[in-house]
């Protein structure tokens, strides 16, 4: 996007702020950091019985 970069982490067995968690212990954002667009952290929980996104959380 022209100004924010969106950091997603997907879960099949967890939550969406586990997935969050994942994003900060892991510093997948901070390549980003100087970039000088907004940085948008969005944990996803993926649903295999309905084949899509059961829930979602976002920080940035």
């Amino acid at each position: 996007m022209p100004d924010t970069i969106y950091v997603m982490e997907l879960k099949l067995h967890g939550t969406p702020l586990s997935a969050l968690k994942q994003i900060e212990s892991g510093d997948y954002g901070v390549r980003y950091s100087t970039d000088g667009r907004r940085v948008v952290k969005v944990g996803i929980r993926f649903d295999m019985k309905k084949l899509g996104i059961k829930d979602w959380k976002v920080m940035e």
